[in-house]
């Protein structure tokens, strides 16, 4: 009967979040109390859990506070438009170099952990230069897609801190051994780039004639490299009050000091990023008014998401205290068969991406997870293998997925749509998945 219940109580979160009735927040907290009721605990009890819930989560909630504020003031700076304009400035009118700047400005945009500033940095800027040139404006979102989701295994980004969560681990060791497979990912996409590239290139010239319809093409946006830098980087701090170019160097070091730290683990995440915003805010912007103003500026985001965290912690520690999640993991053992559980991990991982298409980011981190460990577990499969599984396997397709507001947000910055999106994007996602899942297994993270 617990097992039925537990079952019941995910289930129903799922659905509503994947038919987005309700908030995540909402879903979490009320359906696990309405379970744990029915399953015959009192509120005291329910209490209890709760408070366990906490203690798992309530670090991960703070890290992840601070880490979206520190990198959104960061970006007010201005600190990555210098390297953003001159990417664009050196790639103007070859689509191959177009190809990699893609990748490269949208692993930048993401160091915040927020798909929807990723967009809103590189859509932008780099729409009006495929426009011209004849490039297919899904390759732009391809390329968007699958370097932003590769970037997203940062700890502070969401896939992580869910699982860190789930797991009750600390996100920065969680993280410490998928940075070999993000610098390996972020390789393949460079490398799928210049193939994508390279195909563009052929199409083009197929379609349109022989490259010199390229290069009038890009004549139009050219005038001198040397005055498109300068007219980029005028724009960029001009345009932006927020801006501070004189301070590029100190801010820079600020970042490389905080994310140096992070890396360390001297100190906790949180803590770290706390620090960064504490010595951030006064430098670039001494009146106390303006402080605040930036700290609203990105307060939403923050917050959001770490509403959502906590949010986890009471389902979590319901599901768990109750021992609903052990009674899944128990029937889920018994019913399955002998041959399959060793590698369920695997089977869910490869499946990864078309599984972020059906289901919510949170719906799979939060809901299906969880099952998915305890019945490993109970086939001698450890913890961190299948979380690392199940993290590599999906985080590709992240932002191809129908249910990513980020993504919504792309197509309506580009004016494409979500079909053409999934159809174009999902079988190169979908693969370079796999071969990260394969890498992963050869060099022990898996």
């Amino acid at each position: 009967m617990l097992s039925l219940i537990g079952f019941a109580t995910i289930l129903t979160i799922v659905i509503l979040l994947i038919k987005g009735k309700v908030s995540p927040i909402i879903a979490m907290v009320i359906i696990p109390v309405v379970g744990a009721l029915a399953a015959g605990f009192g509120l005291s009890e329910i209490g209890e859990f709760f408070n366990q819930g906490m203690d798992s989560v309530i670090d991960v909630a703070i890290m992840f506070i601070f880490a979206i504020l520190f990198f959104g003031i960061m970006q007010d700076t201005g600190l990555f438009d210098p390297f953003i304009n001159k990417m664009i400035a050196i790639s103007k009118g070859n689509i191959i170099a177009i190809s990699v700047a893609t990748v490269l400005i949208a692993a930048l945009g993401q160091l915040d952990g927020s798909g929807a500033s990723t967009f809103l940095i590189t859509i932008p800027a780099l729409l009006p230069l495929y426009k011209r040139l004849h490039m297919s404006p899904y390759l732009l979102l391809l390329l968007i897609a699958g370097s932003a989701a590769i970037m997203n295994m940062l700890p502070w980004a969401g896939p992580l801190g869910r699982t860190a969560s789930v797991i009750g681990m600390d996100v920065t060791e969680l993280w410490y051994p998928l940075i070999p497979v993000q610098i390996i990912g972020m390789v393949l996409m460079i490398g799928l780039a210049i193939f994508l590239g390279y195909r563009e290139k052929r199409k083009i010239t197929e379609q349109f004639g022989h490259p010199e319809a390229l290069r009038e093409s890009a004549a139009a946006l050219e005038e001198t490299p040397e005055e498109i830098a300068q007219e980029d980087e005028k724009a960029s701090f001009t345009e932006n009050s927020l801006a501070r170019p004189k301070l590029i160097w100190v801010n820079a070091i600020i970042a490389i000091g905080v994310i140096a730290l992070l890396v360390s683990g001297i100190i906790p995440a949180g803590f770290a990023f706390m620090l960064g915003v504490s010595i951030a805010l006064p430098i670039n912007y001494p009146k106390m008014k303006d402080q605040t103003e930036r700290i609203k500026a990105h307060a939403s985001s923050a917050l959001t998401m770490a509403t959502i965290i906590l949010a986890a912690g009471s389902f979590l520690g319901i599901l768990t205290g109750s021992g609903m999640l052990n009674a899944i993991a128990e029937d889920g053992v018994a019913v399955m068969p002998d041959a399959l559980g060793p590698y369920l991990h695997l089977i869910i991982g490869v499946l990864g991406v078309p599984f972020d298409i059906l289901l919510s980011t949170d719906a799979y981190y939060f809901a299906l997870f969880p099952v998915v460990e305890q019945i490993a577990a109970g086939f001698g499969t450890a913890t961190l293998t299948t979380a690392y599984a199940m993290i590599i396997g999906n985080i590709v397709g992240t932002f191809i997925s129908p249910l990513a507001p980020a993504v919504w947000l792309a197509l309506g910055l580009s004016g494409l749509e979500m079909g053409r999106h999934i159809k174009y994007s999902l079988p190169w996602l979908w693969g370079l998945s796999i071969v990260l899942l394969i890498i992963a297994l050869m060099i022990g993270v898996i």
